[in-house]
């Protein structure tokens, strides 16, 4: 695992400008740097070493030094790879995966990434063609952003990467942000910043002659359909998983794996036990409320293979965590990372790899919703007077609970989502608890709205749901859940959150041939009537206790709704009140304030809305007005002091809303 990034240039590439770039993802690879510099490319790596740790240097050449490359990632088929191409004669002067990929490159050209099977990123330099080769892994577990102009392009493994070439300005994407909070994620080739995209998963992009080409070479296939018995599809689908998780435990460094107390990331902890002669590392996190705690479970599964088990109790200090979160991650955060983030740390200290189950509600619809849709089929059904007029102001009636997943929210979401049939219906319940049409014709202003006019971020999602990939409706919304929030969204929080200390993680749920191989299977498999993840649970019998396979799915989350009643109301009241996206003409305060008071009074539970306008006002502090990360973990702790004292005994606002405590 590593940071990359690059730059082409006409005018030549600086060596100091390329230290620049790589320096501002040491975080990625603190071990080691490495540079190629000549005329007009420069390529940077900053290594996190895993393989060959004292020999795999980057970047790195073929014989002959006209192929260069930096990668990052692991290829999990390399030993294999590495002998096909000692026997058609390649000469190599390293043990690493990175240079099998130089070696493939030669033989296959730009369909060598055809040949890869691991998560990975990389730049390659043909010099004699002046060709810049560029790819992500197929289902996006890995990183690459670029912007290019007129006979420039910059790449790097992280956004950060390119606002240090002094030349990049960052801009708001209102575009991209107008889709982050319907979609809870970024899609496509969309980042936060204008004129700087992400190249989509399973593609690859050639910079040739000041022109850049992009081309997919991967899509997850639903058919043909697996035909064979139940049980004997079963007995595959766990020696495939088995082989897959063995691959993902090559690495010549310690590795563990993140333990939630969920079927997905318990099933994995069970089969690395199994392969492995001793005991695994094993990292799990909890939270004080018990309807959010996972650790129970979690222990379950210690105790079954006598892990050798660390976990703590995460305290609710979100805001002194979030500004360094937001450098990491680019774009808002999502409450979900904090977990990630966490529990990244403690296993940090232990060890360089961690497995996880990253991508097992995507790949066999582990989600409410998947079910849900088949209910609205059955609630349609009530004659449409009837519903209107006394079923539904009924449910409006009822006041939020806050607690998660709560049956009012699921109330409200049948309610909401019964006007739409089909795919319609499956892209505005994916949004349901963040901003529809309604919440941003309110927030925006009339600038925002004229600039952005009707478009609808759901059609987005139905581009992958109304594609000929999939047939059955399962596979559909399971296909367009893997194309969207899986790969830029779920994959991004990963990675960024494990490289934020120095972390390699894993997901075997999202290996390529392990997707290929689930959504081969029959839709009744993933969704088997009303039980989410049937093959999955079936398969984890033996493996895991039976109540841990049966309980329905929790999730690691936080108590937002909660908090934003009681510890982060008069914060975030303040923060709003001094909202430079207000004050730039994007957003309406009233809006916003309105939204908190609503929440706080408990007649809706905006919790998921409101964090998204929290995060995206420090965003917006942080990445355009260039407000650093402890600068504004400092404004941040200086506003919750002043709520927490009740008095100005020390605090002092500015002009733009920002309180300071005295030197």
């Amino acid at each position: 695992m590593c940071g990359i990034c690059g730059k082409y240039s006409v005018d030549g590439v600086e060596l100091d400008t390329l230290k620049r770039m790589a320096d501002a993802i040491r975080h990625r690879g603190p071990d080691d740097d490495g540079y190629f510099v000549e005329g007009s490319i420069g390529l940077a790596n900053r290594r996190l070493s895993i393989i060959d740790v004292d020999g795999g240097k980057q970047p790195i050449s073929n014989e002959d030094d006209t192929v260069w490359i930096v990668f990052n990632g692991e290829i999990y088929n390399y030993p294999e790879l590495r002998e096909q191409l000692l026997a058609n004669g390649h000469q190599f002067k390293t043990h690493t995966d990175t240079e099998v990929i130089v070696h493939l490159y030669e033989e296959y050209g730009v369909q060598a990434v055809r040949k890869l099977r691991g998560m990975f990123t990389f730049a390659i330099w043909d010099q004699p063609r002046r060709r810049l080769f560029v790819a992500r892994d197929p289902l996006g577990q890995k990183h690459l952003y670029y912007t290019q102009r007129d006979g420039e392009f910059l790449f790097g493994s992280e956004i950060k990467s390119l606002l240090a070439d002094p030349t990049v300005r960052p801009e708001l994407n209102t575009w991209a942000m107008h889709h982050a909070i319907s979609l809870r994620c970024l899609p496509d080739e969309h980042t936060m910043f204008k004129g700087i995209d992400k190249l989509p998963a399973g593609h690859y992009l050639v910079y040739e002659n000041q022109t850049a080409k992009i081309e997919q070479y991967w899509d997850q296939p639903f058919e043909p359909k697996h035909t064979m018995p139940e049980e004997e599809l079963i007995q595959e689908l766990r020696k495939v998983l088995l082989d897959t998780v063995e691959c993902h435990m090559l690495s010549d460094v310690p590795l563990g794996a993140f333990l939630s107390g969920g079927i997905d990331s318990s099933l994995i902890t069970s089969m690395m036990a199994e392969l492995s002669d001793k005991p695994i590392k094993t990292f799990s996190i909890g939270v004080k409320e018990e309807d959010f705690n996972e650790l129970p479970y979690a222990r379950q599964v210690v105790e079954k293979y006598n892990t050798e088990h660390y976990e703590y109790i995460v305290e609710p200090d979100l805001v002194s965590l979030l500004p360094a979160m937001m450098w990491h991650m680019e774009e808002p955060v999502d409450p979900f990372a904090f977990g990630v983030y966490s529990v990244s740390k403690l296993a940090s200290e232990h060890v360089k790899v961690v497995l996880g189950g990253d991508g097992g509600d995507e790949m066999f619809a582990g989600y409410d919703r998947y079910f849900g849709n088949q209910i609205i089929d059955y609630y349609t059904m009530v004659p449409k007077p009837l519903r209107k007029a006394i079923i539904e102001p009924i449910i409006a009636s009822l006041p939020d609970n806050f607690s998660y997943n709560n049956r009012v929210q699921k109330l409200r979401w049948m309610v909401a989502m019964s006007d739409d049939t089909s795919g319609e219906r499956y892209a505005r319940s994916a949004s349901f608890l963040r901003f529809g049409p309604d919440h941003k014709q309110d927030l925006y202003s009339e600038s925002l709205l004229n600039e952005l006019g009707d478009n609808d971020a759901i059609d987005y999602l139905l581009r992958y749901f109304d594609s000929p990939q999939a047939k059955d409706d399962i596979d559909k919304m399971l296909y367009t859940d893997v194309k969207t929030r899986l790969a830029d969204h779920l994959m991004t929080v990963g990675d960024r959150m494990t490289m934020a200390h120095s972390l390699e993680g894993r997901s075997p749920y999202v290996d390529q041939r392990f997707a290929e191989f689930v959504g081969q299977m029959p839709a009744k498999y993933k969704l088997n009537g009303r039980r989410l993840k049937y093959a999955l649970r079936q398969a984890a019998r033996g493996y895991l206790p039976e109540d841990l396979i049966t309980r329905p799915k929790q999730g690691f989350s936080f108590p937002l709704a909660y908090w934003f009643r009681n510890e982060l109301r008069e914060f975030t009241e303040s923060i709003f009140k001094s909202s430079r996206l207000v004050e730039d003409g994007y957003f309406r305060e009233d809006a916003m304030t309105n939204m908190l008071a609503v929440h706080v009074a408990g007649e809706v539970d905006h919790n998921y809305r409101l964090w998204l306008l929290l995060n995206l006002e420090l965003w917006y502090r942080m990445f355009i007005d260039g407000q650093s990360a402890d600068d504004l973990n400092q404004d941040l702790q200086s506003r919750l002091a002043f709520e927490k004292n009740g008095t100005h005994t020390g605090v002092t606002a500015d002009s733009t809303g920002v309180l300071h405590t005295p030197a």
